[in-house]
């Protein structure tokens, strides 16, 4: 897909993922639309940011919790553009680590309407303005939470609510493949971790022992984070695979495989 000219909406993109997918897509000549609800310093950044470029953009503040607030974002995007062809799919709660205390009803119900259930509303507000478009794509944005649970060192950060979150949006993913075809493509990225996304530059990372971050990295094949230029090019790469669909790339470094090392063959008998 020829990125210049098409319309994106990009969620959370006060910081982090959304915001630098928002950039990346802007500076490729893409129109984006923008939404933010908290993390106000962040927020008035974004918008200095974007409004600094000069490129043809709509910030919207939103809560994606919200099915009557998602449908007036998307009466925006579609009042300002008429169509919609990219959806980037990020709103999420990022998983509170369990030393951060005690989990509540009230973060579970947060976790799931923020990881799973906004994923659902705007989705289903977007796709007939992604349908219009004729090539429209959607990309979810998700967490091997979904794969590896409670389990491990991923065990200090990941909750059971946003493991058993992330589990379900491979769900969607397939759904809505379905659903969508063949005017639209769905895909899923799922990320492992990132300096903006469970590790550094997030609150739950510096609660962590020195050694417990050492054990996510052991764990991890590449011995490193991932950097939000990372995430940028598997963006760029779903939004290019023009037949793909259904799918899910795994971008974590090889955490999932991590942990042991294949043994040696031990003498076979002939």
């Amino acid at each position: 897909m020829e990125i210049q000219g098409k319309v994106a909406l990009v969620l959370g993109a006060s910081k982090g993922i959304g915001r630098a997918a928002g950039l990346a897509l802007a500076k490729a000549g893409a129109k984006v639309a923008l939404t933010y609800f908290d993390w106000p310093e962040e927020s008035k950044a974004m918008q200095d940011e974007f409004a600094a470029l000069g490129v043809d953009h709509l910030t919207h503040k939103v809560d994606l919790r919200d099915p009557e607030q998602v449908g007036e974002l998307l009466e925006a995007v579609q009042e300002r553009y008429g169509r919609l062809h990219i959806l980037i799919n990020n709103i999420e709660r990022g998983g509170m680590p369990v030393v951060h205390g005690p989990y509540t009803p009230e973060q579970w119900d947060l976790e799931m309407d923020t990881t799973l259930k906004a994923k659902w509303w705007v989705f289903h507000k977007a796709m007939p303005l992604l349908k219009r478009s004729g090539e429209g794509v959607a990309i979810n944005i998700s967490s091997i939470a979904g794969m590896v649970g409670r389990s491990g060192p991923a065990g200090l950060v990941f909750n059971d609510a946003y493991a058993a979150a992330n589990r379900a949006i491979s769900s969607f993913t397939e759904t809505w493949a379905r659903e969508a075809a063949p005017l639209v493509r769905v895909n899923e990225l799922m990320l492992g971790f990132f300096e903006t996304r469970h590790a550094e530059k997030t609150r739950g990372w510096g609660l962590l022992s020195d050694e417990q971050k050492k054990a996510i990295h052991d764990h991890t094949l590449l011995k490193r984070n991932g950097r939000l230029s990372d995430v940028v090019k598997a963006i760029f790469f779903l939004i290019n695979a023009t037949f793909m669909t259904g799918s899910v790339i795994r971008l974590d470094g090889g955490y999932l495989l991590g942990g042991s090392e294949p043994p040696p063959m031990p003498k076979g008998i002939i």
